[in-house]
């Protein structure tokens, strides 16, 4: 079973450096802790890649359009379907002194934002910067161990799985999703994410992704529900036990 551009996949992945065996990226908890990158605050799991749509390094894409649900590779992809070839002209020298003006402060390794771009610094003596704006990997042939963990068909799960994109941190299955009439979309967001950190740009980046990807969805709704009748119980509840602590307290 070949996939198709626009396929909605979830897929594990390890990718490495090739020369190196240095760990790139990955989506598995426990092959982190073995590789000694694991972080607290780290989320393992399944990587939504829609197919055609750039989300994952160009070799594995193509890759993934040959497999099959519950498959695994290993690829190895080279420069120029990762993250580019070097280029030589993206190496530039800089004053030290104009990017103190900026207030960069110009440390051996670092990655520093210019009016350029990002770059690292790649040498800072006599007064001079070695700047080189090239991707961190760039002309490095990666390595990827690859799984097709699953191919997400109905609708509803794609919405789902396109507002785990932008809100990760909130389980995915406690947003309601609903179609109450063709072309209409409405999400019912729990109460858990009302202090997102950034939730109405998260909203409006899902509007976009589900206009995108979902073409018979041209409205979507969010709706943020609150329980009122619970908050009235819990505050009656409240009332109650302080008039039987005045009453205890009273005897």
């Amino acid at each position: 079973m070949a996939f198709q551009k626009g396929d909605f996949l979830l897929v594990d992945y390890v990718m490495k450096v090739k020369d190196t065996n240095e760990v790139v990226d990955l989506t598995v908890e426990e092959i982190a802790k073995k590789e000694k990158v694991y972080r607290e605050d780290g989320i393992y799991e399944p990587a939504l890649v829609i197919l055609g749509e750039g989300l994952i390094i160009k070799g594995v894409e193509e890759e993934l359009y040959k497999m099959d649900v519950g498959e695994s590779r290993i690829v190895e992809v080279p420069p120029d379907k990762a993250f580019g070839e070097r280029d030589p002209n993206k190496v530039k020298i800089v004053n030290a002194r104009e990017l103190a003006k900026r207030g960069i402060a110009p440390k051996l390794g670092a990655r520093v934002e210019t009016e350029d771009g990002l770059a690292i610094v790649r040498r800072a003596e006599g007064g001079r910067v070695v700047l080189d704006f090239n991707h961190p990997l760039a002309g490095r042939t990666i390595v990827c161990e690859l799984k097709v963990v699953k191919k997400v068909d109905e609708t509803k799960e794609k919405v789902k799985e396109l507002i785990h994109a932008r809100i990760k941190r909130i389980d995915k299955e406690k947003f309601k999703v609903e179609f109450p009439e063709p072309g209409t979309l409405i999400i019912e967001v729990p109460p858990e994410a009302y202090t997102y950190d950034g939730l109405q740009y998260a909203k409006r980046g899902i509007a976009l992704d589900v206009a995108r990807y979902l073409k018979d969805i041209n409205t979507v709704k969010f709706v943020e529900a609150y329980t009122l009748q619970q908050e009235k119980t819990e505050r009656i509840e409240e009332k109650d036990d302080s008039k039987e602590r005045e009453v205890a307290s009273s005897r």
